[in-house]
């Protein structure tokens, strides 16, 4: 009676803890009872569970019970002596004889055949061998009995198929080799139950028992997903000699269970060909590839013939074209051998390429991607890349073997791709119907086409796959993408209305960029060993040239396109230099053809498309390398006469001077003086002034008067983004270095000498900007500047992850995707936009400017007083967003840091440093505080903002404090990177503490000049902010920050250990110690482990005889005593191998907090049961959500 007064209790329990009506204390108090009973007597647990199973209780109660039993013999299972564990089996198959009956759910069918297949792999091979003669002679007794067999045969290898850090080992051994050794007997049986109910059921269809033929169809099923489980893993001769591969092939031809066989074949060509291959592997991986080949050629031959096909036949298509794609990937060299069979293969390929259905052209696009790369990738050292596609394809990697299959990668199938791809370049939604190039019944990519990612990602698999036919057959490209855009061009004259076949004409200077980029960039070899080749290919290009220079068009949308034709063929004139002066005419003469004052909106598309043009300057300066140098006068004149005549803008002019610069740099440095020099001087004159400056810099409301004064503002804007470009685009580029070009004084930087006029007034206008934000300022601001200050539309859009805004025709975008619009600048007066952007853009280029400038050598450090740095960029850090600050920290603090001269570490980095770490400590601990207390990370960017849901607040306001966090911590991480630590000493690498010698440690002074993180230490009013962030981090929830402090945390370690500093020490064994382990508690440091358990090793092994903290905190964790520390101390003076103690530290802080540190257990697998949904293609549906065990393995997984 009690053990039914125990299971009554139970039920209820999960009554309740199920019943979503229960209230959260009934729920947590139903947990906690069935949490008592799975830890309390094994033997009642056992017994209560089996009576909940029975018929009598409902399905939910028998399923948990169900979960029960397999969480007993999954974990306690010794708990019961070998006459208990024999009865408990026995039982367990009872169950499986009572639950046959067609009424019952197919979920509990499925636990019950489970259970019997966990114990099974529990008790191992002894017990199988006596249970099998039982499930042989169970599944004998007709359809119902078999599926379940079946089932339970299909369970049997989870813990092979799906990784189990519990059975890892011996075990796991232990299983593999009795499974392989049971396949002469599991594989028999599964044949001839896949022959017996398919027959049946076909029969008993025929006789219209339709109930019977379901119940065979069933057991059909079923043992399809148990061979599926045998498919990753069992040797694939095994699987073709007892028919398996033969059956599965059969059934392809059934629409009932075809999908179910598609899955086996997909599984089976995924096999990786053993470098030790015997015959028999090639033979069934041949045979597999025949039968395969034959069903795809029926379908690609009904579908030639214009034959009416249905959905379910497509999909069918979709799953044999998948296995297709997966066999060739994996083994094309198992018929490599025959010429024949290859042959075919690769036009049932090509034949699925050129399909008009895009899942079927889809997936045959990744074979061939996959194939071509392969193909023409260099040969790599057999064994050392697994996962190269070079080794999937071909196996050996050899030449021989690659020119083998590239041959029949021929003219005729590289021309079918070429075609193929130009035309789905094309997006259905983008195709005006009024279009003259038609693409027939093809199916285009469109956005309801789901689960191929979208379709940048496509398109740029296509431009990949035209690059490597191209490199492949660059005769065959060229004249394939020439004659299509030539087609296209003329196409234009007689359209009525051209701009509609503008998406086309895009689509194709796309094609036509890889192509040429692909024929000139050098890795052709037929190119490289052939000038004939060369010379043809150059007329090609040529000849389409030819089309593009008479062009007249003035329609800003076609200007556009056409300097963008004009700028793909880059690379050709490189290789033709004779034509680079027309191409720099047309271009100049597009760009003359297109108003340069802009006034009305309604006209802003001539100025964007003359911008466009300004920069196919830059785009061609890049490609044509020294073919450009001849006409750099000729562009320089035009330029000066433009600028004359007031036809060209300032915005325009920094394009062009940015292409001047690149023209240059492929001169040498003396032609970069010599131009930088021409550019620059004049804006000197202007930007060293002194009137500007006190005019707009010297008071607080000076920017008022700026944002005023349009025209002088834009002027400022382009001042300081022309600085960032020259900066950018100075320096000698790889392969240009001339002894004779550099000059003698130590090989200055050609920027160096106008560094010391550029900086100062940009300081002062930073500091101007950064004002803004102070409450002195901000209150008497204008309404339209206080808006501006605000985050835009853009940049919430972003933090959120809403996707790209569309922005207006005409508007050019920052780095992180603000808009600007270039087309404003000259005339209106400025509004919240314009203001915004002016704002953003001098923030951001001027940050840029003096980062950059600090990596150029001394100069920034000499020619600047770092007071006045300190001042323009501190002075009002406290009243700085978390956005502005963060980009301070990447483009300006980092680079100083990262550049500054050790002998200038005192008089710089100190002043800097103090104020930022002091803000980002306190902003950042505030702001934590806030998110892990409140759920709210309250950050001052978002201040105002009404407009959005409060979630989307939410998750932006803990973006914002993430990506500043990271960037926080990033300083750290540069204190500590091994350029600016070169005296920082090193441990042995023996793991003993006697190897530290007591006389050889140091004053931490001695570590202040040749180590950044010495320097740091010393100086406290950085030292402390520096070391309560590290601390803090690892508090955080954030995996990425803690990443970026575990270096610095090294490096403290370590001069800890090295230097006499008592404090030092005091503070890594209190306080760091015991951080750390607090750091593996959280699961967000899961990735970060390794690092972490490292640092607590270094601590204990280096420190703890040196200070009693690091074992107090040990022995004050929950699940440790004395004997246990006692135990691991002996363990780790066993071992000298670093890696050996950290795996005892690890083991020993599990085991002390009793399994509570998340990091360290999340790194077991979460396990997937996976080959059991009725569409064995959809995967992702199998990671159930009905797990409720946090530390559920196996089959624990699937209730």
């Amino acid at each position: 009676m009690e053990e039914h007064g125990v299971s009554s209790n139970v039920a209820r329990a999960i009554v309740a803890a199920l019943d979503w009506n229960s209230s959260p204390d009934d729920r947590k108090a139903a947990y906690a009872y069935l949490e008592s009973i799975k830890a309390g007597d094994v033997r009642v647990l056992a017994s209560t569970s089996f009576i909940l199973v029975r018929k009598e209780w409902s399905s939910e109660i028998r399923l948990q019970a169900y979960k029960m039993l397999q969480h007993l013999v999954r974990l306690r299972w010794d708990e019961l002596n070998p006459d208990e564990r024999r009865n408990f089996a026995s039982v367990a198959v009872d169950l499986m004889s009572e639950i046959t009956n067609s009424s019952e759910e197919w979920a509990l069918k499925s636990q019950t055949s489970a259970l019997v297949a966990e114990i099974a792999r529990r008790e191992g091979l002894s017990l199988w061998q006596e249970l099998f003669p039982s499930l042989v002679s169970l599944s004998n007794k007709g359809p119902a009995q078999a599926e379940l067999v079946s089932m339970m045969l299909r369970w049997l290898p989870e813990d092979i198929t799906v990784h189990n850090e519990d059975l890892e080992g011996d075990r796991r051994r232990l299983l593999l080799r009795g499974l392989t050794d049971s396949l002469p007997e599991i594989f028999p049986l599964l044949y001839s139950l896949l022959e017996r109910h398919f027959g049946a059921a076909l029969t008993e269809a025929g006789r219209q028992q339709l109930e019977v033929a379901r119940q065979h169809a069933a057991a059909v099923t079923a043992t399809l997903n148990a061979v599926n489980a045998y498919a990753e893993w069992a040797p694939l001769p095994d699987l073709a000699k007892y028919g398996i591969i033969h059956g599965c092939g059969i059934l392809l031809s059934s629409p009932d269970f075809r999908l179910h066989a598609c899955e086996f074949f997909k599984l089976v060509s995924l096999r990786k060909r053993p470098t030790d291959a015997a015959v028999e592997f090639d033979s069934a991986m041949s045979n597999i590839f025949q039968i395969l080949m034959k069903v795809s050629g029926d379908f690609l031959q009904k579908s030639d013939s214009g034959a009416v096909i249905d959905e379910n036949e497509f999909e069918f298509a979709e799953y044999i074209c998948e296995s297709m794609v997966a066999l060739g990937s994996s083994n094309l060299q198992c018929i490599a051998a025959d010429n024949s069979i290859l042959s075919f293969y690769l036009q049932q390929m090509l034949g699925f390429f050129k399909h008009h259905k895009l899942a079927l052209h889809y997936q045959s696009l990744l074979f061939w991607l996959m194939l071509m790369r392969d193909l023409l990738s260099k040969p790599k050292i057999v064994g050392s890349g697994e996962n190269s596609a070079n080794n999937l394809t071909v196996g050996s990697g050899q030449d021989t073997e690659k020119n083998k299959i590239l041959a029949f990668v021929n003219d005729d199938i590289c021309s079918s791709i070429l075609d193929v791809s130009f035309q789905r370049l094309l997006k259905k939604e983008k195709i005006n119907p009024g279009t003259s190039l038609s693409v027939g019944t093809l199916e285009l990519w469109s956005d309801d086409f789901e689960g191929k990612g979208d379709f940048g990602q496509y398109r740029s698999r296509l431009l990949e796959l035209i690059r490597f036919v191209a490199a492949a057959k660059p005769m065959v490209a060229a004249a394939k993408v020439c004659e299509r855009s030539m087609t296209i061009i003329k196409s234009l004259f007689l359209a009525p209305y051209p701009a509609q076949e503008l998406v086309i004409l895009e689509s194709m200077q796309l094609a036509l960029e890889n192509v040429v980029n692909s024929v000139f960039d050098g890795s052709s070899e037929t190119v490289r060993s052939s000038s004939e080749v060369q010379q043809s290919l150059c007329r090609m290009f040529e000849g389409l040239l030819q089309q593009l220079l008479p062009l007249k068009w003035t329609e800003p949308a076609l200007v556009e396109v056409l300097g963008h034709y004009l700028d793909a063929l880059g690379p050709f004139l490189k290789y033709n230099p004779d034509v680079v002066g027309s191409v720099v005419n047309k271009l100049f003469e597009l760009l003359t053809s297109q108003p340069f004052v802009v006034k009305d909106p309604a006209t802003s598309a001539s100025r964007h498309a003359r911008l466009q043009i300004c920069t196919s300057f830059i785009r061609i300066a890049k490609a044509a390398d020294q073919s450009l140098l001849p006409h750099m006068k000729g562009i320089a004149d035009t330029m000066a006469l433009l600028q004359k005549e007031g036809r060209l803008l300032r915005g325009e002019h920094n394009l062009l001077g940015e292409a001047f610069l690149i023209m240059a740099s492929a001169a040498g440095v003396q032609q970069q003086l010599e131009v930088l020099a021409w550019l620059l001087e004049p804006l000197s004159k202007q930007w060293t002034q002194l009137d500007w400056q006190d005019a707009y810099l010297s008071d607080l409301t000076g920017l008022i008067r700026l944002c005023a004064d349009t025209p002088f503002m834009w002027s400022i804007f382009h001042t300081v983004t022309f600085f960032e470009k020259a900066l950018k685009r100075s320096g000698l580029r790889k392969g240009n270095i001339s002894v004779q070009t550099i000059p003698t004084s130590d090989n200055l930087h050609p920027m160096t000498s106008h560094v010391s006029w550029m900086l100062p007034p940009l300081l002062k206008l930073l500091r101007a900007i950064h004002s803004l934000w102070s409450p002195a300022v901000s209150q008497a601001l204008p309404g339209e500047i206080k808006a501006a200050m605000a985050m835009s539309d853009v940049e919430r859009a972003s933090l959120f992850g809403g996707g790209n805004v569309k922005l207006p025709k005409g508007t050019l975008s920052f780095t992180d995707g603000s808009p600007f619009d270039m087309s404003r600048e000259a005339y209106a007066e400025p509004n919240e936009a314009d203001i915004r952007n002016w704002l953003k853009g001098i923030r951001d280029s001027g940050y840029n400017v003096l980062g950059l400038s600090a990596t150029i050598g001394d100069p920034l450090f000499k020619c600047l007083d770092s007071q006045s740095v300190t001042l323009a960029l501190m002075e009002n850090i406290q009243h700085m967003e978390f956005r502005h600050l963060r980009l301070l920290v990447h483009l300006v603090l980092i680079p100083l840091i990262k550049n500054c001269p050790s002998d200038m570490w005192e008089a710089w980095l100190e002043k800097l440093l103090h104020p930022l770490l002091i803000h980002s400590q306190q902003a950042l601990s505030y702001s934590w505080s806030s998110l892990l207390q409140e759920g709210r990370a309250k950050v001052p960017d978002l201040h105002g903002i009404v407009d959005g849901s409060d979630l989307k607040v939410e998750v932006m306001e803990e973006k914002l404090l993430r990506d500043l966090t990271r960037e926080t911590c990033s300083i750290l991480s540069v204190f500590a990177s091994p350029t600016l630590n070169a005296g920082l000493p090193s441990l042995e690498p023996s793991g003993h503490v006697n190897r530290v010698d007591e006389l050889s440690l140091k004053d931490l002074a001695a570590f202040a000049t040749s180590s950044m993180v010495g320097f740091v230490l010393m100086h406290k009013s950085i030292a402390l902010p520096a070391l309560q962030i590290s601390l803090e981090a690892l508090r955080w929830t954030d995996g990425e920050a803690v990443t970026k402090v575990s270096s610095f945390c090294g490096a403290v370690i370590l001069l800890a250990i090295s230097t006499t500093n008592m404090e030092l020490r005091d503070f890594v064994c209190k306080d760091l110690f015991p951080a750390t382990i607090q750091a593996l508690a959280l699961e967000s440091n899961a990735f970060i482990s390794a690092d972490l358990v490292a640092l607590c090793r270094e601590i204990f092994i280096y420190l703890a005889d040196k200070h009693p903290a690091p074992r107090q905190i040990l022995l004050s964790l929950p699940c440790i005593t004395s004997q246990d520390l006692l135990a691991f101390e002996e363990a780790l003076s066993k071992t000298a191998s670093p890696k050996e103690q950290k795996q005892h530290m690890k083991s020993f802080l599990l085991l002390a907090t009793g399994n509570k540190l998340k990091a360290l257990a999340a790194q077991k697998s979460v396990n997937v049961i996976t080959n059991v949904s009725t569409k064995p293609r959809n995967v992702t549906p199998a990671l159930e959500s009905k797990t409720d065990e946090g530390d559920a393995i196996g089959l624990a997984g699937i209730v």
